[in-house]
């Protein structure tokens, strides 16, 4: 099976797409609405999760099963392969684990704001890309439910999550403001995290 990626999308490599889960799947369009219903679990199982500690190993991962776990195979599990993004993966779970005692720190002693916060833990998450696939989805879920952790609403992310994973302008917007804060500027994804 060969899956066509959008622009900005992580591809699988062969060994990750034999994990799908669900046999009936045949295209890219199919592959969108699975998912979509899957992260659309993981969304609710997060909004019980309110004495978790979100900045945690343990839920970062569980998090993103919970979003693909009826997709495939290796849900939470930490990438085992480089990526066209990301850190070098033998660097996945000590990048991560610098992120988490990071923000903790940030919060702590008030460093940013709550949205900026969010956004910022969001950029850096996208930026260790821990997972196969899905890392945007699950890094956004986990900026907005930060977001809510410190007091703000969710994040709109452009108009919604349905709209910012198809090829489009919205899309690219998202990814330009991604590239900005690559460069140490944050502004406009922080804008496009409440447009």
């Amino acid at each position: 099976m060969e899956f066509h990626y959008a622009p900005g999308a992580t591809p699988l490599d062969p060994d990750e797409a034999a994990g799908l889960v669900p046999t009936h799947i045949t295209t890219q369009g199919d592959l969108n609405a699975w998912e979509q219903v899957n992260i659309a679990q993981g969304d609710r199982w997060a909004a019980r999760q309110k004495k978790r500690d979100l900045l945690d190993e343990g839920f970062i991962r569980e998090l993103h099963r919970k979003m693909f776990n009826k997709t495939w195979q290796w849900a939470g599990t930490f990438r085992h392969s480089n990526k066209n993004i990301g850190v070098d993966w033998t660097q996945v779970a000590f990048r991560l684990r610098n992120l988490l005692d990071n923000s903790k720190y940030q919060i702590e002693n008030h460093v940013y704001d709550a949205d900026e916060m969010a956004v910022w833990f969001h950029h850096q998450l996208v930026w260790i890309h821990a997972f196969p696939n899905g890392n945007g989805r699950h890094a956004r879920l986990m900026a907005d439910l930060l977001a809510m952790r410190l007091g703000r609403p969710r994040l709109t992310w452009g108009g919604g999550e349905a709209t910012i994973n198809s090829v489009g302008v919205l899309r690219d917007q998202y990814l330009t403001a991604l590239r900005s804060a690559d460069q140490g500027q944050i502004n406009d994804l922080l804008a496009f995290a409440r447009s």
